[in-house]
């Protein structure tokens, strides 16, 4: 069963849309960046029909129902939905390891780019034509297009090669990213145009980093990155949304150009083992809404009493401390996370609910 039942509450999207107007929300929104389907299937204990098997739009519809009924059930005001551009590219894979497709100025010219736009299109339309569907009433995705600019470039090339490359061929190097910026530019176009009514804001998740650093050089991601992200963020703007980042890792050193420059309205991902969130909140919090804040060491190794005590003092903690907060986990939710620890987690997030509105 769900956590909330639906006499206690109806997704309302415009409690989570305050984040991004770093406004403080009526209740203590929920928000994760992606729960996996198999954890879903791990706390109804039952099998849920994968949607790469889904074929009519009777089985989309009874899938992206399922998905958006948990979300709903479990306190949150949106759910994820993301057209991952990355799956769809021909030679897809090297984002997981190993060579791209494009090692050189011939694999470059080509690569089929041309083609993309109507693959992506045949390939997500059922996906975002069921949502629009059966959504509970109250509620929007937020997301748009899946994967970043730097994860693109790293699975057309591949993150090694990519590296060599930046240092071999300047070049090259200059015209992958705009050419992934003109697709990319595209593809968000497109989506705007047709489904903007079902995002409360838009996203773009992006892993720029690791524990100690950015991926790359932060020179290189203000020069070559940022400005791709950069045309993304103003067309999101021009539709009148908010547009947030997911970066997984250590990006500090590119920050401030992601909020001055980029102009992003949000962000999300956090580790404690580089920073706690306070100080996400303490450098960020006046300028930008910020999500998380509840570490994945935390739901995978405490029981679940000390867990509902953690987030419910972290959770009264860090909405004091910023306006514009949305809790969950620093990360997602796989499918290794314990049941009771996820459970544990939205119990807290229902007590201060309750508390606020004695």
């Amino acid at each position: 069963m769900n956590v909330f039942t639906k006499e206690e509450f109806q997704p309302d999207y415009t409690n989570i849309l305050k984040v991004v107007h770093n406004e403080r929300p009526d209740y203590l929104p929920l928000y994760e960046h992606h729960i996996d389907t198999p954890f879903m299937e791990k706390f109804y204990d039952k099998k849920i029909m994968p949607v790469s098997e889904c074929k009519t739009a009777r089985e989309f519809e009874e899938y992206y129902s399922i998905i958006t009924n948990f979300w709903a059930g479990n306190g949150y005001d949106a759910f994820d939905y993301e057209a991952a551009i990355c799956d769809i590219f021909p030679g897809h894979g090297a984002i997981f390891g190993g060579e791209g497709p494009i090692q050189s100025r011939e694999d470059f010219e080509k690569y089929p780019w041309a083609e993309i736009p109507e693959i992506f299109k045949k390939t997500y339309i059922p996906h975002l034509d069921a949502i629009r569907k059966v959504m509970p009433q109250g509620m929007k995705a937020f997301g748009g297009c899946g994967y970043g600019i730097f994860e693109a470039s790293e699975d057309l090339v591949g993150y090694e090669s990519l590296c060599m490359m930046i240092y071999d061929d300047e070049d090259l190097t200059r015209d992958l990213f705009l050419r992934i910026g003109n697709l990319y530019e595209e593809l968000w176009t497109w989506m705007l145009q047709n489904y903007s009514d079902l995002f409360v804001f838009n996203r773009m998740g992006d892993d720029m980093g690791h524990k100690t650093s950015t991926m790359l050089s932060p020179d290189f991601i203000k020069e070559h990155v940022s400005p791709q992200h950069k045309r993304i963020v103003d067309l999101v703007h021009k539709f009148g949304k908010k547009h947030v980042l997911h970066s997984c890792g250590n990006i500090f050193s590119v920050m401030d150009n992601f909020i001055d420059y980029v102009g992003i309205d949000g962000k999300h991902s956090n580790e404690d083992v580089i920073a706690p969130f306070e100080t996400w909140i303490e450098k960020y919090g006046s300028k930008i809404g910020l999500f998380g804040g509840i570490d994945l060491n935390h739901l995978v190794l405490q029981k679940p009493d000390d867990l509902f005590n953690y987030v419910y003092e972290q959770g009264k903690k860090f909405r004091s401390m910023t306006k514009g907060y949305g809790i969950g986990s620093g990360n997602s939710i796989p499918v290794y996370i314990p049941v009771d620890g996820y459970k544990a987690m939205i119990e807290a997030v229902k007590a201060i609910r309750k508390d606020e509105n004695k």
